[in-house]
């Protein structure tokens, strides 16, 4: 990935001596959430800052202070990370811890504490943003099953979470990556967290229209040449008519038309087993799914290593990247950055867009 690789790792000496861009002093600050301790976040953010180039761009983490200079030292020991209280202005990275006590490094894998380490530390991020104090926030994953152990039985999902903590009652998941030959798919999801069998009663003319709106206004922000969405169907070969499933009729058809008449570039209902392959090669600018895994499994089949969750409708920018804690390879220096880099670069374009 441009800009990637050993040769973009800056020493803080050569972050001095290189020249500072013009609009330093407008330079986003971003947030970072490092989910969950005992996954994989903190090593792939820590990899993915040292792989970015120095842009004038500013981070702060928000974790356990030791536990993040342990790993620094282990994985990416040319990256300098000051407490937030002892850092210069102009420092790239600084860290915040926001609980009193450390985290034990013989705590297990999926832990209570952990589990509520993860969620304070989200919190944080999205206090700093609310606060007006970060331009956006890129969130680690976290692990929902611990975190429900843990006595948060009501928690659904980082995304669920995040649009109470900001109040933001229209707000969508939208998934975006790219293939090796740099051809992009952007998905906006109608509903998210729900079992099958829940689907079809959830399903509303709201959450379509809001999910279509969403997805235009994301590809306007993303500064795209065009904003044509396309909407799967619910059924298979999107209901064929009525005979197998009515919700393209009375739902999902109803809402692109009136969106089209609102001057939305919008088609569909269409089948969903062959719109994927019509936005990848360039039909559409992004497609409307109807729920979590009509949407997301072809994008991990074309981007598992270069997707982004990207929360549309808050009021800051939020990003993450498209993978689970990987309990079973955290701590061994195995962990692929890529996801994560791609979710820096695409909250650092996003928040110098605004």
């Amino acid at each position: 990935m441009p800009g990637g690789g050993a040769n973009a790792i800056l020493t803080p000496s050569m972050m001095r001596a290189r020249k500072r861009p013009a609009n330093e002093s407008a330079a986003p600050r971003i947030a970072i959430a490092l989910g969950d301790p005992g996954g994989i976040g903190l090593e792939v953010t820590l990899k993915a800052l040292a792989a970015l180039p120095f842009d004038g761009t500013r981070f702060i983490l928000i974790g356990d202070a030791a536990m993040i200079r342990s790993v620094g030292r282990r994985m990416t020991p040319r990256l300098k990370l000051p407490a937030e209280t002892e850092a210069g202005a102009r420092e790239r990275i600084v860290v915040r811890k926001p609980q009193s006590q450390p985290l034990s490094p013989t705590l297990k894998a999926g832990c209570a504490r952990h589990a509520r380490a993860a969620l304070a530390w989200l919190r944080e991020g999205a206090e700093l943003c609310l606060r007006g104090e970060a331009a956006a926030l890129v969130t680690a994953p976290v692990n929902k099953e611990s975190i429900i152990r843990a006595g948060e039985k009501k928690f659904v999902g980082q995304t669920e979470l995040l649009s109470e903590l900001a109040g933001a009652r229209r707000t969508a998941m939208m998934l975006l990556g790219h293939d090796e030959q740099g051809r992009w798919l952007r998905v906006a999801l109608a509903t998210i967290h729900l079992p099958l069998s829940k689907v079809a009663r959830a399903l509303t003319r709201p959450k379509v229209k809001l999910a279509i709106e969403l997805a235009a206004q994301a590809c306007h922000d993303l500064g795209l040449a065009r904003q044509r969405v396309a909407v799967c169907g619910l059924n298979p070969h999107a209901g064929e008519g009525g005979m197998i499933g009515s919700e393209e009729i009375t739902i999902i058809r109803p809402v692109v038309e009136a969106a089209r008449r609102n001057g939305i570039d919008v088609v569909g209902p269409l089948a969903a087993d062959t719109l994927f392959h019509q936005a990848l090669r360039g039909d559409f600018d992004a497609v409307v799914a109807m729920y979590h895994d009509q949407g997301l499994a072809p994008l991990k089949m074309v981007a598992f290593d270069t997707g982004v969750n990207w929360t549309l409708g808050l009021p800051f920018i939020r990003t993450s990247p498209d993978h689970g804690t990987a309990y079973d390879i955290a701590g061994r220096g195995v962990a692929e950055s890529s996801s994560m880099i791609a979710a820096i670069r695409l909250a650092a374009r996003l928040a110098k867009g605004r």
